[in-house]
Protein backbone atom coordinates (compact mmCIF):
# COMPACT_ATOMS: atom_id res chain seq x y z
CA UNK A 1 0.00 0.00 0.00
CA UNK A 2 1.84 3.41 -1.17
CA UNK A 3 2.38 5.82 1.80
CA UNK A 4 2.32 9.81 0.70
CA UNK A 5 3.93 12.60 2.33
CA UNK A 6 2.86 15.94 2.56
CA UNK A 7 5.89 18.23 3.00
CA UNK A 8 4.53 21.90 3.43
CA UNK A 9 6.73 25.10 3.04
CA UNK A 10 4.10 27.32 4.22
CA UNK A 11 4.21 29.46 8.16
CA UNK A 12 0.50 30.97 7.38
CA UNK A 13 -1.64 27.95 8.16
CA UNK A 14 -5.16 28.35 7.86
CA UNK A 15 -4.37 31.45 6.05
CA UNK A 16 -2.04 29.60 3.19
CA UNK A 17 -3.65 29.16 -0.24
CA UNK A 18 -1.44 26.49 -0.69
CA UNK A 19 -2.27 24.74 1.96
CA UNK A 20 -5.94 25.28 1.53
CA UNK A 21 -5.37 23.63 -1.95
CA UNK A 22 -3.15 21.33 -0.22
CA UNK A 23 -5.95 19.95 1.91
CA UNK A 24 -8.09 19.57 -1.35
CA UNK A 25 -5.54 17.35 -3.04
CA UNK A 26 -5.30 14.94 0.34
CA UNK A 27 -9.19 14.60 1.14
CA UNK A 28 -9.52 13.74 -2.39
CA UNK A 29 -6.52 10.88 -2.32
CA UNK A 30 -7.83 9.65 1.00
CA UNK A 31 -11.35 9.15 -0.42
CA UNK A 32 -9.65 7.75 -3.45
CA UNK A 33 -7.13 5.22 -1.41
CA UNK A 34 -8.87 4.48 1.62
CA UNK A 35 -5.81 2.38 2.58
CA UNK A 36 -2.90 5.02 2.36
CA UNK A 37 -0.87 6.09 4.57
CA UNK A 38 -0.84 9.69 5.05
CA UNK A 39 1.81 11.78 7.21
CA UNK A 40 2.49 15.76 7.12
CA UNK A 41 5.83 17.26 7.21
CA UNK A 42 5.56 20.76 8.49
CA UNK A 43 8.96 22.19 7.44
CA UNK A 44 7.94 25.14 9.88
CA UNK A 45 7.77 22.65 13.21
CA UNK A 46 11.42 22.98 13.94
CA UNK A 47 12.11 18.82 13.64
CA UNK A 48 14.30 20.05 10.12
CA UNK A 49 18.14 20.39 11.12
CA UNK A 50 20.75 23.06 10.37
CA UNK A 51 22.97 22.42 8.05
CA UNK A 52 26.21 24.34 8.90
CA UNK A 53 29.55 24.62 9.08
CA UNK A 54 29.97 20.88 10.67
CA UNK A 55 27.66 19.47 8.31
CA UNK A 56 28.98 20.74 5.20
CA UNK A 57 32.92 19.08 6.36
CA UNK A 58 30.87 15.82 7.18
CA UNK A 59 29.64 15.92 3.60
CA UNK A 60 32.81 16.30 1.88
CA UNK A 61 34.36 13.85 4.43
CA UNK A 62 31.88 11.65 2.80
CA UNK A 63 32.79 12.63 -0.39
CA UNK A 64 36.79 11.96 0.30
CA UNK A 65 35.75 8.23 1.45
CA UNK A 66 36.45 9.56 5.07
CA UNK A 67 34.38 9.06 8.50
CA UNK A 68 33.22 12.36 10.24
CA UNK A 69 33.76 12.27 13.92
CA UNK A 70 33.11 14.82 16.66
CA UNK A 71 30.62 17.67 15.64
CA UNK A 72 30.67 16.58 12.05
CA UNK A 73 29.27 12.97 12.96
CA UNK A 74 26.63 14.38 15.05
CA UNK A 75 25.63 16.65 12.23
CA UNK A 76 25.60 13.88 9.28
CA UNK A 77 23.77 11.45 11.50
CA UNK A 78 20.62 14.93 11.84
CA UNK A 79 21.11 14.56 8.39
CA UNK A 80 20.92 11.09 7.57
CA UNK A 81 17.79 10.67 10.64
CA UNK A 82 15.98 13.81 8.04
CA UNK A 83 16.88 11.82 5.19
CA UNK A 84 15.42 8.62 6.18
CA UNK A 85 12.49 10.33 7.29
CA UNK A 86 11.01 11.50 4.08
CA UNK A 87 12.52 8.34 2.07
CA UNK A 88 10.11 5.79 3.86
CA UNK A 89 7.73 7.04 1.67
CA UNK A 90 7.10 6.19 -2.10
CA UNK A 91 5.06 9.55 -2.77
CA UNK A 92 4.78 12.96 -1.92
CA UNK A 93 3.10 16.11 -1.95
CA UNK A 94 4.85 19.30 -1.79
CA UNK A 95 2.46 22.67 -0.95
CA UNK A 96 4.98 25.51 -2.17
CA UNK A 97 4.58 28.97 -1.94
CA UNK A 98 6.06 31.77 -3.67
CA UNK A 99 8.77 33.85 -2.06
CA UNK A 100 11.22 36.24 -3.77
CA UNK A 101 10.39 34.41 -7.02
CA UNK A 102 11.51 31.35 -5.49
CA UNK A 103 11.06 29.01 -2.95
CA UNK A 104 10.52 29.41 0.90
CA UNK A 105 14.21 29.57 2.82
CA UNK A 106 12.42 26.47 4.80
CA UNK A 107 12.25 24.45 1.64
CA UNK A 108 15.69 25.25 0.47
CA UNK A 109 16.92 23.99 3.77
CA UNK A 110 15.19 20.88 3.61
CA UNK A 111 16.83 19.90 0.57
CA UNK A 112 20.06 20.75 1.27
CA UNK A 113 19.74 18.42 4.35
CA UNK A 114 18.34 15.48 2.11
CA UNK A 115 20.92 15.67 -0.52
CA UNK A 116 23.39 13.51 0.48
CA UNK A 117 25.88 10.90 -0.97
CA UNK A 118 24.76 7.78 -0.85
CA UNK A 119 21.24 9.06 0.19
CA UNK A 120 19.89 11.20 -2.82
CA UNK A 121 22.33 10.57 -4.95
CA UNK A 122 25.64 8.57 -5.95
CA UNK A 123 28.62 10.87 -7.82
CA UNK A 124 31.03 9.25 -10.65
CA UNK A 125 33.36 11.78 -11.74
CA UNK A 126 32.84 10.45 -14.95
CA UNK A 127 29.62 10.22 -15.63
CA UNK A 128 28.47 13.00 -12.47
CA UNK A 129 25.37 12.76 -10.30
CA UNK A 130 22.71 9.73 -10.14
CA UNK A 131 19.27 10.35 -8.27
CA UNK A 132 18.47 7.06 -5.60
CA UNK A 133 14.89 8.44 -4.86
CA UNK A 134 13.76 6.12 -8.25
CA UNK A 135 10.29 4.75 -8.28
CA UNK A 136 8.57 7.34 -6.69
CA UNK A 137 5.85 9.82 -7.02
CA UNK A 138 5.79 13.72 -6.40
CA UNK A 139 2.45 16.13 -6.51
CA UNK A 140 3.73 19.88 -6.39
CA UNK A 141 1.29 22.69 -5.63
CA UNK A 142 2.35 25.76 -6.58
CA UNK A 143 1.19 29.28 -5.54
CA UNK A 144 2.34 33.14 -5.66
CA UNK A 145 0.36 36.34 -5.26
CA UNK A 146 1.96 38.54 -7.52
CA UNK A 147 3.94 36.29 -9.96
CA UNK A 148 1.87 34.88 -13.00
CA UNK A 149 2.94 33.97 -16.76
CA UNK A 150 2.31 36.78 -19.38
CA UNK A 151 2.43 39.55 -16.79
CA UNK A 152 5.71 41.07 -17.57
CA UNK A 153 9.19 41.04 -15.67
CA UNK A 154 7.78 44.28 -13.39
CA UNK A 155 5.53 41.13 -11.59
CA UNK A 156 9.13 38.87 -11.14
CA UNK A 157 10.56 36.07 -12.38
CA UNK A 158 9.65 32.17 -11.87
CA UNK A 159 12.72 30.55 -10.03
CA UNK A 160 10.09 28.73 -7.52
CA UNK A 161 8.99 25.64 -9.92
CA UNK A 162 11.92 25.21 -12.22
CA UNK A 163 14.06 25.43 -9.09
CA UNK A 164 11.82 22.79 -7.38
CA UNK A 165 11.24 20.34 -10.59
CA UNK A 166 14.84 19.92 -11.48
CA UNK A 167 15.55 19.00 -7.76
CA UNK A 168 13.31 16.11 -8.16
CA UNK A 169 14.46 15.21 -11.45
CA UNK A 170 18.03 15.34 -9.85
CA UNK A 171 17.03 13.03 -6.73
CA UNK A 172 15.81 10.42 -9.14
CA UNK A 173 12.31 11.11 -9.15
CA UNK A 174 10.65 11.64 -12.52
CA UNK A 175 7.05 10.49 -12.04
CA UNK A 176 6.24 14.67 -11.09
CA UNK A 177 2.58 16.54 -11.91
CA UNK A 178 2.22 20.05 -10.51
CA UNK A 179 -0.66 22.76 -10.35
CA UNK A 180 0.19 26.24 -10.36
CA UNK A 181 -2.17 29.21 -8.68
CA UNK A 182 -0.36 32.54 -9.08
CA UNK A 183 -3.64 35.07 -9.47
CA UNK A 184 -2.48 38.88 -8.66
CA UNK A 185 -3.78 39.02 -5.31
CA UNK A 186 -2.73 42.29 -5.01
CA UNK A 187 -5.44 44.03 -7.47
CA UNK A 188 -7.41 41.14 -8.73
CA UNK A 189 -10.32 38.82 -7.41
CA UNK A 190 -8.99 35.27 -7.22
CA UNK A 191 -12.02 33.36 -6.72
CA UNK A 192 -12.26 31.95 -10.59
CA UNK A 193 -8.74 31.21 -10.53
CA UNK A 194 -8.78 29.73 -7.14
CA UNK A 195 -12.12 27.01 -8.31
CA UNK A 196 -10.09 26.22 -11.42
CA UNK A 197 -6.83 25.01 -8.56
CA UNK A 198 -8.89 23.25 -6.74
CA UNK A 199 -10.71 21.77 -9.54
CA UNK A 200 -7.25 20.41 -11.06
CA UNK A 201 -6.16 19.63 -7.75
CA UNK A 202 -8.87 17.29 -7.13
CA UNK A 203 -8.08 15.65 -10.53
CA UNK A 204 -4.71 15.24 -9.85
CA UNK A 205 -5.65 13.34 -6.36
CA UNK A 206 -7.59 11.09 -8.37
CA UNK A 207 -4.98 10.13 -10.31
CA UNK A 208 -2.34 9.96 -8.05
Amino acid sequence: MSKLLHISASPRGDRSESLALGETFLTTYRDANPGAEIDAWDLWDGSLPHFGPAAAHAKMTIFGGGTPTGDQAAAWDAARDAFQRFDAYDRYLFTVPMWNSGVPYILKQFIDVVSQPGMAFSFDPVTGYTGLLTGKKAAVIYTGAVYGEGRGRAFGTDHQQPFLHDWLEWAGISDIAEVAFRPNLVTADAAAGRDLARAAVTDLAKRF
